[in-house]
């Protein structure tokens, strides 16, 4: 595997954290969206990532700029022919991403690894967009991607182990920790596991047996997580929870996953978390 430029479809939170991520381990990136003026804040945001680094003497203005230089941001999907390998981060929409696929399918070079960042959903039903699914996989990156070690390489059913081996190559060469998710299952391992626990935090707030700020303390605390249930859905997207829950809900038939009522009327409310300004916290304030 040779792997110079890589390409990153969606300049969202995920692709602007992959693109940085990328660049900064001595890629070139193709960083495509559909509107210039995503393209242009997530310039913004990597800019401004980069100048806490530049503050704290950990790199140079020189370098930060050398790091912007290798991003070729744009509106055109077929600028991916370049990519030797391409990651799609756009929003969690299975169709959406199943129309992405079919067309990077036609566009990119015969062999070239298409890789989706999805957090929850099936690569084998992403894959069977494209006429190459032995060389589809889930490449899933954590929030913020720049500073989380992990990330999960997830089989499609037809999925190949070269492409599986090559994606945890990738992974140890943009200084992450791969590990291999051997079963397409929905959520895969981490949000297998978090998702759950989510999901009891609320109904204890919603019981009333502890405040949010408490149910945060004693996970912080009792269980050493970085963040409490609360607010790492407000960092996350409290919309984003919602979703992966009743995706698990409906691929599992258990209602085990049925969101609760409280994050429904949260997300009604337009309290999608910290990007709309409030979520379980008020940030307002």
């Amino acid at each position: 595997m040779n792997i110079k430029t890589i390409g990153v479809v969606g300049a969202g939170s995920m692709g602007t954290g992959i693109a940085n991520l990328a660049a900064l381990n001595g890629f070139n990136v193709i960083l495509r969206d559909i509107d210039e003026k995503y393209l242009q804040n997530a310039l913004n945001r990597m800019d401004k990532f980069m100048e806490k680094s530049v503050a704290r003497g950990k790199m140079t203005e020189e370098q930060k700029q050398q790091t912007l230089d290798r991003i070729k941001p744009t509106t055109k999907l077929n600028d991916m022919v370049e990519a030797d390998v391409v990651i799609e981060a756009v929003i969690e929409d299975l169709e959406l991403k199943k129309e992405v696929f079919s067309q990077l399918d036609e566009i990119v070079k015969e062999n070239v690894i298409l890789a989706t960042n999805t957090s929850s959903m099936s690569i084998t039903v992403i894959a069977s967009a494209t006429k190459r699914p032995d060389r589809v996989a889930g490449m899933h990156f954590f929030n913020p991607a720049q500073l989380m070690k992990l990330v999960e390489v997830v089989r499609g059913y037809e999925t190949s182990d070269e492409t599986v081996e090559e994606l945890k190559t990738l992974s140890k060469a943009l200084t992450k920790e791969p590990i291999e998710v051997k079963k397409d299952v929905p959520g895969f391992i981490v949000n297998r596991i978090m998702i759950p626990q989510f999901i009891e935090a609320i109904k204890l707030l919603e019981e009333g047996v502890a405040s949010a700020e408490d149910i945060d303390k004693a996970v912080t605390l009792g269980l050493n997580y970085p963040m409490g249930p609360f607010t790492l859905q407000d960092y996350a997207g409290v919309d984003i929870g919602l979703y992966v829950m009743e995706y698990f809900k409906q691929e599992f038939n258990d209602n085990r996953f049925a969101p609760p009522l409280l994050l429904k009327q949260l997300v009604r409310a337009g309290r999608v978390g910290q990007k709309a300004g409030a979520g379980f916290y008020d940030y307002n304030k």
